[in-house]
């Protein structure tokens, strides 16, 4: 019982301690729920392009995700930068804020062809019929890239900025911000790139191919042999994480693949799954990225497996996700029927994103912890690695949650 109330008292100290903070995180979360939603709009609208180009579902969640892993890592590092005083913009590309937005820039669209690959070897492996060929596959994630890298670079940048003139905790909202902006974006921009390999001669997406393989080829290069040391380290260690987080995250694809048929029969079911994705990913990234600081400041022991340091944390998280699901579950259903779309009903859909999201984010959690802990274990900086693995690990648990509470519930 003492431990009980000491671990409510401790809950009530980090809420009390940053009021401001937990705040910003809630609405930060809302926002992630309202632009998942939108990003869940256009999955729900573009089942027809979907099964014209057989495959490219494997690729969605790895190319949505690739956006919140490499921006979401950035502003992990961009929060430990502000913990420990070490933020400063500035346009030199050797300071640390300049080498992070390198290495950004240069993992988001030089994976982005390693994940067109991956999701061509995936599709071909699980038995997707008539996939679409490897050339189609590199046109749409690396062209599909070019908007959001841009945009969702700004807005890390901007939210680490306006943090510190607020003095909020940047692990609380830029998580979840960055991911929600990359989800809305990535998106309709895939969409858009699929136009190059539908409606024009087959010359041109094998020419754009070629393009975008070297672009993506020598960025990556250039930063891998960069003279500069945070450049060098950060692209060096992210790209294995970032390709295994992609492979993951292709196996979700693959789950919401075998399910298209039964899924389009209900759209609304399909306009939950974006931010169902985002929002267990960027929940459990708020425990990554806020155990990722306490390490760097010696407040987590990386040699022993405590839950006590993170519990008040570890609370927040599931705190903050109760409002945020029984929201989600609303307002998809709201939104499928202004659009006119099918949907199951308000309770079932309530029923099905809550068992779901919560099962999601407490497996996720459980990931966002070990996986800080083993990578500073070994020698990797958690703010590189964390949130990339939490991000994934949510794309396919979320999926696989999801597939489970539809079976529960009888829904599928």
């Amino acid at each position: 019982m003492q431990r009980r109330f000491r671990f409510v008292r401790r809950f009530l100290a980090l809420v009390r301690a940053d009021p401001a903070g937990v705040r910003a995180g809630f609405v930060a979360h809302l926002l992630a729920t309202a632009t998942g939603l939108v990003a869940g709009l256009v999955l729900g609208s573009i089942t027809g392009t979907l099964e014209l180009l057989p495959g490219l579902l494997v690729l969605v969640p790895a190319a949505v995700g690739l956006r919140g892993n490499v921006f979401g890592a950035l502003g992990s590092r961009l929060g430990t930068l502000v913990a420990t005083g070490s933020f400063r913009l500035s346009r030199r590309r050797d300071t640390p804020v300049g080498q992070n937005l390198e290495a950004a820039v240069s993992l988001s669209l030089g994976v982005s062809l390693l994940l067109a690959l991956v999701a061509k070897a995936v599709a071909e492996a699980f038995g997707v019929r008539a996939v679409i060929s490897t050339a189609d596959f590199v046109v749409v994630s690396v062209v599909g890239a070019l908007i959001p890298t841009a945009v969702v670079l700004g807005i890390t940048v901007a939210v680490a900025a306006l943090g510190v003139r607020r003095e909020w905790d940047i692990d609380n909202v830029s998580v979840p911000v960055v991911t929600a902006a990359g989800d809305v974006i990535t998106l309709p921009s895939l969409f858009l790139a699929t136009f190059l390999v539908r409606d024009l001669p087959r010359w041109v997406p094998d020419v754009l191919a070629v393009v975008c393989a070297l672009v993506a080829v020598v960025l990556l290069l250039v930063a891998v042999r960069s003279r500069l040391t945070a450049l060098r380290r950060i692209v060096r260690e992210s790209i294995p994480f970032l390709v295994t987080a992609g492979l993951v995250s292709t196996l979700a694809g693959i789950t919401i693949q075998s399910r298209l048929g039964s899924l389009s029969r209900e759209p609304a079911l399909l306009i939950v799954i974006p931010p169902l994705l985002s929002l267990s990913g960027s929940l459990a990234g708020i425990l990554s990225a806020r155990v990722a600081t306490k390490l760097h400041l010696g407040l987590v022991d990386p040699h022993r497996v405590a839950w006590g340091p993170v519990a008040p944390d570890l609370t927040l998280v599931f705190v903050l996700s109760l409002p945020i699901y029984l929201v989600l579950g609303i307002a998809a259903d709201v939104l499928a029927a202004v659009v006119g779309l099918a949907s199951p009903g308000v309770p079932e859909m309530i029923e099905v994103v809550l068992l779901a999201g919560f099962m999601a984010t407490t497996v996720t959690c459980v990931v966002a912890y070990g996986a800080a802990l083993v990578t500073y274990r070994l020698g990797w900086d958690p703010d590189n690695n964390g949130v990339p693995l939490v991000s994934s690990a949510s794309d396919f648990l979320g999926a696989a949650a999801f597939m489970v509470a539809l079976a529960i519930l009888g829904l599928s």
